[in-house]
């Protein structure tokens, strides 16, 4: 970067910081470790005009076509009463629901007994994310396999975790047993296919520490994408040594503080949208040449996510270990899958998941960031098909071509 190019960054950063004065302390905080991060991202985008960008950005939501995708949708109650948002996309010949027992289809009845209940798919997505994140793959197994899609608790179309409302921090295993009631609730029979994207493979591990039978039982092979089974506290996210210590210290205060004036936050975090972009893409993406619409569709996912969710939930990563509950994963086929430059859960947690389960398939995606199925979207899709077909959840048959950005219409 030349004398001039650092110094836009630097003017911009400066500009994003002063937005978030305006919007409280707390607020100026988190602009300045936004800013700080965001430095790394490519100067053009740093000075294009704002009123250009925000067209931009406009233009990409209203022809962008992911996220679209929805299926039946159903809701399941965790054990404090949070309602818990769920779709089911059913397979293609599977009845309709206001279809009698003699309908064709997988679920109808031979001689008077009803055929076995269909393997399902289940797809817990990651932290201020939703079950859209797995647009891709959603897209490709469509009416192949029976697949569940739910939003955690917080997020998506998911209630308020209600005891968080009481002031009762989120944990890990809360979000295990959430699982389980979707489970209970979407899928009460039948084998089971749980994939799992950063907090969602920490709530897969949650969910097999608590209901080890359930796992013995019922599930027939399991995916880990970008994930980690404890030590989040020691990643360095890209910083040197002294960034990232003083970002720990300052963090956890910032976010509780932030979480107690959303309003005022909120405000500042439009102000900033340029600025938090650039953070997002760098977390996010590990390539230059992402697709502009996938980059800003991931934005409009962590967009969404509240300050206070935001806040609320951070405690729980530095004190997640579940690598002991990974065994109960060691008797069926397993996909541990991640993006060579995830700076959020580096690659080095998938291999050290794959240490404790050596028969596991351990592949690294080069090029790659944290959202590795929306960044690599025909690798991720390719070998979750690959597990589903020697899992026996569907035949060796050809899983569609969805799974790729450049299938998408209009591109």
């Amino acid at each position: 970067m030349s004398e001039s190019d650092a110094g836009a960054v630097v003017a911009a950063t400066a500009a994003g910081a002063a937005g978030w004065r305006r919007a409280g302390i707390a607020g100026a905080a988190i602009g300045v470790l936004a800013a700080g991060a965001a430095a790394g991202v490519a100067v053009e985008r740093l000075t294009v005009g704002r009123g250009i960008r925000k067209k931009a950005r406009l233009a990409l939501d209203a022809t962008g076509p992911y996220g679209s995708l929805r299926g039946t949708p159903g809701r399941a109650v965790a054990d404090d009463g949070t309602e818990l948002y769920y779709e089911i996309d059913e397979v293609d010949d599977a009845p309709a629901a206001d279809e009698g027992p003699g309908a064709s289809g997988t679920r109808r009845r031979l001689f008077g007994r009803k055929a076995p209940a269909p393997v399902t798919v289940v797809f817990s997505h990651g932290y201020c994310l939703g079950q859209d994140s797995w647009h891709f793959q959603r897209a490709a197994l469509r009416g192949l396999v029976r697949a569940v899609y739910w939003d955690q608790r917080s997020h998506g179309r998911s209630g308020r975790g209600r005891a968080q409302a009481d002031g009762v921090p989120v944990g890990i295993d809360q979000l295990g047993r959430d699982l389980r009631a979707v489970i209970d609730a979407a899928a009460p029979e039948g084998p089971l296919v749980l994939v799992g994207h950063s907090m969602g493979g920490m709530t897969m591990m949650a969910l097999a520490d608590q209901y080890p039978a359930l796992i013995r039982d019922r599930v027939a092979a399991v995916a880990l994408v970008g994930t980690s089974g404890g030590k989040l506290g020691e990643v360095s996210f890209g910083l040197p040594v002294a960034g990232v210590n003083a970002v720990r210290r300052v963090l956890p205060g910032v976010l509780k503080a932030l979480g107690s004036q959303t309003e005022l936050v909120e405000k500042g975090r439009r102000a900033t949208a340029d600025l938090f972009a650039g953070l997002i893409k760098r977390y996010s993406f590990g390539s230059r040449d992402v697709d502009p619409a996938v980059a800003r569709f991931a934005e409009r996912l962590i967009e969404s996510t509240p300050i206070d969710v935001v806040a609320e939930f951070y405690p729980a990563f530095t004190e997640h270990d579940k690598s002991g509950a990974l065994p109960a994963f060691r008797d069926v086929p397993v996909l541990i899958l991640a993006g060579d430059k995830d700076l959020v859960t580096p690659s080095s947690h998938s291999e050290a998941i794959a240490d404790v389960l050596p028969d596991a398939e351990l592949v690294i995606v080069p090029d790659a960031g944290h959202l590795v199925m929306l960044e690599h979207p025909e690798t991720v899709t390719d070998r979750l098909a690959d597990l589903l077909v020697r899992s026996g959840t569907v035949p060796g048959a050809n899983v569609g071509g969805h799974g790729s950005t450049a299938q998408q219409p209009g591109r």
